[in-house]
């Protein structure tokens, strides 16, 4: 039984609906900025791993940040390299380092052995989905999420974060069969990943491409943008009668905004490069947007990062069209928040979002 939302002020917004105020979530809002999730990591040995495949403990730092703050939507604690991961690559993440794969894939034998992985080895997240689903008992939507196909290679190919890209990209450019294949098994992977999420309780989901923004003009529409489309045309966008929103984020993808708008998601992310007024201008009715403070804003006094806030807000301008109709926008971060953010500017954040939209709305 679904129960009916306190607050469905984000799904609103993603499909350009009236909302009393502009609605905010945070990428990375449950995470090592919050002491209760220090804590919460500890319990869990301090491994990540441990911590996001406990089903008890990535419900709990799910909720924490929803505890703390006014948010309007929660989020799936997990990782965007689970995939890969159930693929056999090896994920671990060491003491201070980011994720790394035990098992990168760079010759042909390692590309011809990818396979799209059985979903039961996922089932912890999908567990969790439906976990946070019933303990947020109708408080807010909850958002699932994942990598996108190009992103997740990027992770496999290199075997690590890059400074550079250069295993991936010599791949992609000198072997462009291998990155296809790669990529290819990625998009179905992803594909079904979300779908699981959906049925498991996922009332939106978000595509992280996080990397779309390295490549070259011609080698992102090729090998990032074309399999993004995959995936959205494979995935279930209504469930138990209801709209599943769709929010595709390409860091740094602000040069090729008109084609990601036109991918066939509800709402197009931007960092904090893109103009806002610009960025509503130029997708017109076809999307919502989502963002885009700089997450360094954060580390400002609170009334600086107020100020800032009104001021992202203000070049989204009134929500409401002359036409009458409503261009959604939903606040977020350009990129996920620092773990050395105050918690407290946080607070600033919500708190100034939720007032100055209602004035605009005024």
């Amino acid at each position: 039984m679904r129960l009916p939302l306190d607050n469905d002020c984000f799904l609103r917004a993603c499909l350009r609906q009236p909302t009393p105020h502009t609605p905010i979530w945070l990428m990375r809002q449950a995470g090592r900025y919050l002491p209760e999730y220090k804590a919460t990591r500890a319990k869990a040995g301090n491994s990540f791993m441990a911590l996001a495949t406990n089903v008890q403990y990535a419900t709990e730092v799910t909720l924490q940040p929803l505890e703390r703050y006014a948010l309007d939507a929660a989020i799936l604690f997990s990782d965007i390299l689970t995939v890969p991961d159930a693929m056999g690559l090896g994920l671990s993440f060491g003491a201070g380092e980011g994720p790394r794969f035990a098992h990168p894939v760079r010759d042909e034998a390692a590309v011809a052995a990818l396979q799209v992985p059985d979903l039961d080895k996922l089932r912890y997240v999908f567990d969790a989905v439906t976990s946070i689903r019933h303990a947020l008992k109708g408080r807010m939507p909850l958002i699932g999420f994942s990598g996108s196909p190009w992103t997740l290679a990027c992770y496999m190919v290199e075997g690590a974060g890059s400074d550079d890209y250069r295993l991936v990209k010599t791949m992609l450019y000198a072997r462009p069969d291998l990155m296809h294949r790669i990529l290819a098994v990625n998009a179905q992977a992803v594909t079904a990943y979300l779908n699981a999420q959906i049925d498991s309780g996922a009332q939106a989901v978000m595509l992280f491409d996080s990397w779309g923004g390295v490549l070259a003009d011609g080698a992102f529409q090729r090998f990032s943008l074309a399999y993004t489309r995959q995936v959205v045309a494979g995935l279930q966008r209504e469930k138990d009668g209801q709209r599943i929103p769709l929010i595709v984020f390409t860091k740094g993808g602000g040069p090729w905004l008109d084609d990601i708008a036109a991918c066939g998601a509800d709402v197009v992310g931007l960092d904090w490069t893109v103009n806002l007024a610009d960025a509503r201008r130029r997708v017109g009715q076809r999307v919502a947007l989502q963002g885009n403070l700089d997450p360094n804003v954060l580390f400002a006094p609170p009334d600086v990062v107020a100020r800032e806030a009104v001021a992202v807000l203000d070049a989204f301008g009134r929500p409401q069209r002359a036409d009458g109709g409503w261009d959604g926008h939903i606040f977020n971060l350009g990129h996920g928040i620092s773990q050395y953010t105050p918690p407290e500017h946080v607070t600033a954040l919500v708190d100034a979002v939720h007032a100055h939209s209602r004035r605009l709305r005024a």
